[in-house]
């Protein structure tokens, strides 16, 4: 090549770096935000997504964005409009919106990034309540989550598997904030969550007034399974979360980190590779990160991995 042309192609170079924005050490998606439907501020998904989006603002020198949302229905929908790159979500919500079933009316766009670990269903009381067991709930005021949360499909789940129907119980449809207050305040008589452990806001109300978790006995947690297979078991909540004396059954869920199924594959990488970077340190402040683990994280059934993270995972194999 001439020294004439390669000063021309100089130039063409120079004039695409400018029209574009981006110069040639930068990434594709560098110029574009990538934001993180989260959850509610009492919530894991909050301080989860607080601290991975910080560590991939530094890392990936990246603009970052947390989204306060009302959970995993919410923030699932938000990735398929396209309002969101990444979000949490449990796997039974992610089941029904792959399928375009349940709060979906249509298939979304969605891949999975990450299995992240299994959270548990709390239905939470005082500890002076009358109610003793699910089936208790009948006729008093309870919150089965709010709108747009993956909260109130698996408390509706949980109240038919224990052969309750959701007409049998006065539905408040409050967040976790809001479904704490009215607990305190004797507005209602018990509220559901899904969660890690422990779950931040839970954990504050039960060092300040005594509570109670009521039991999901193995035979519901069977039905709900039979229901919707593949997304729920059996476990128990362990002796001192919450300042019990011993231990209570329960159900958990899987959850997942989920992308768009639009989001470029080297992006869905360099986002794994941060995730597990940074988990040790975000684990400090958010115990449910140190059960990130590699050999599990692909384990993502009813949703595929996106291609991005199949790279990721066949390149950390290696």
């Amino acid at each position: 090549m001439t020294l004439l042309r390669r000063a021309l192609a100089a130039c063409v170079l120079a004039s695409l770096v400018l029209m574009t924005g981006c110069t040639p050490s930068q990434p594709s998606w560098a110029q574009r935000p990538i934001r993180l439907a989260g959850g509610s501020v009492t919530g894991v998904y909050y301080d989860y997504g607080q601290r991975l989006v910080e560590a991939l603002s530094t890392d990936l020198d990246a603009d970052a964005r947390f989204l306060e949302t009302n959970g995993s229905v919410d923030n699932l929908r938000r990735i398929g409009a396209g309002e969101a790159e990444l979000g949490f979500a449990q796997s039974d919500v992610v089941a029904d919106a792959v399928s375009g079933t349940g709060e979906f009316g249509d298939p979304l766009p969605i891949r999975a990034v990450a299995r992240l670990y299994d959270e548990y269903v709390h239905v939470v009381v005082r500890a002076d309540s009358a109610v003793q067991d699910i089936s208790d709930l009948a006729g008093r005021p309870v919150s089965l989550g709010a709108r747009g949360s993956g909260v109130s499909v698996v408390a509706n789940r949980v109240l038919a598997a224990s052969g309750i129907a959701t007409s049998e119980v006065d539905d408040r449809q409050l967040g976790l904030d809001a479904s704490i207050a009215a607990l305190e305040d004797s507005r209602i008589d018990a509220f559901f969550w899904v969660g890690g452990l422990p779950t931040p806001g839970i954990e504050r109300l039960a060092a300040e007034r005594q509570i109670r978790l009521l039991s999901i006995d193995a035979d519901a947690v069977e039905r709900a399974g039979l229901a919707h297979p593949g997304v729920y078991r059996p476990a128990e909540f362990p002796v001192g979360a919450y300042g019990s004396d011993e231990p209570t059954s329960a159900m958990t869920v899987p959850n997942y980190l989920v992308g768009s199924a639009q989001m470029p594959d080297p992006l869905v990488s360099d986002v794994l590779g941060v995730l597990f970077a940074s988990r040790v340190e975000i684990a400090e402040d958010v115990p449910a990160a140190a059960l990130l683990d590699r050999r599990l994280a692909i384990f993502t059934d009813p949703i595929p991995l996106h291609p991005g993270a199949i790279e990721y995972y066949r390149d950390a194999h290696r």
